[in-house]
């Protein structure tokens, strides 16, 4: 008896482990694997640009990628002393599609400065991948457009180069400010001027829908966004604002379906319950709809992107699921 006594307690007792959930994951399912799809999603974005506008868009986007990549080694390795995220792509995705927002004839320093700027203050200073509020692309394209506004205002687009595409306005200024009636089928295809990334829909269309059927992207985001341009550019074009400018023109035109699909989708920077998503995408699209209509700027989905990031925490706030079962009770 005392030594059966004596074996219990010897016998090591079982350890239980408590650890935070998810507690099932998609191992699949890394950062690197999330920044190819992105990047294959780019490709017909990124050839249209070059087939539009030739080795200006190589050029631009090329000194983006590397410029990214050279602040990420620097801010968060040599500076936060912190493992290399290099390989994870994270960088060179914020380095395309920082390149293809702008316009072709940007000087190189303005691509070098927005790339630091979308690394340094869009990203590390947050904490690096994941943690960051607003979407680093978007970061560096508003402190570029706010610091270089003549080199990157209207008369950026049109300046002389030996390309075909430059010698007219964007589709979108030439509509609001000159009241032009704008062929739909060229914005369509590509073969207009603009930002490098923004001037085919048909590019963006098959790169979204890349996105969206491997589960990258939120179909929510990009669905509640297109939606609410359509309703607030139908009543615009019923109430005579720029009539000129059809419902077709506002999607097709500009940086809509560019910044719906590869912009307004990121992960770190949106909601992440299902209501918060459709919140998201419809403030997006009515943010874009009000600056478009009511400023003086003939675009708007940067500011509407980065407006809607800032209330993030709060739609996630406000949208927090039920638990199964119903609410937890509160302690007395």
């Amino acid at each position: 008896m005392a030594e059966e006594k004596s074996n219990a307690a010897e016998a090591p007792k079982p350890t239980l482990e408590v650890a935070p959930s998810p507690h099932l994951s998609n191992t699949h399912l890394t950062t690197k694997r999330m920044m190819l799809d992105v990047l294959i999603a780019l490709a017909p974005v990124m050839l249209l640009a070059i087939w539009v506008f030739k080795w200006y868009a190589v050029l631009q986007v090329g000194l983006c990628i590397l410029s990214c990549m050279a602040a990420e080694y620097l801010f968060a390795c040599k500076m936060r002393g912190r493992p290399s995220r290099l390989g994870d792509l994270s960088a060179v995705v914020t380095g395309i599609i920082l390149g293809l927002s702008f316009p072709w004839s940007a000087p190189w320093y303005v691509a070098v400065i927005a790339s630091f700027a979308a690394i340094g203050i869009g990203k590390v200073v947050f904490g690096g991948v994941g943690m960051n509020i607003f979407n680093p692309a978007m970061v560096g394209r508003a402190f570029a457009m706010i610091s270089f506004s003549v080199v990157l205002g209207s008369g950026a687009y049109v300046m002389t180069g030996g390309l075909e595409v430059v010698s007219q306005a964007t589709p979108l200024t030439a509509g609001k400010m000159e009241a032009a009636v704008i062929e739909l089928w060229p914005l369509f295809v590509g073969n207009v001027n603009g930002s490098l990334g923004e001037t085919s829909a048909i590019a963006c269309l098959l790169g979204g829908i890349f996105l969206l059927v491997r589960r990258t992207a939120s179909w929510e985001i990009p669905v509640s966004l297109i939606a609410t341009v359509v309703v607030l550019a139908a009543g615009a074009q019923l109430a005579g604002v720029y009539p000129n400018l059809t419902v077709a023109h506002h999607l097709l035109g500009g940086s809509l379906l560019f910044g719906a699909f590869f912009i307004a989708t990121d992960p770190d920077s949106s909601p992440m319950t299902v209501k918060g998503k459709f919140i998201f995408g419809a403030g997006t699209g009515a943010a874009i709809m009000v600056i478009r209509l009511f400023s003086g700027y003939p675009e708007g989905v940067m500011f509407a992107v980065l407006l809607m990031n800032g209330l993030v925490p709060l739609i996630n706030n406000w949208t927090v699921p039920v638990p199964f079962g119903g609410p937890v009770p509160e302690r007395k």
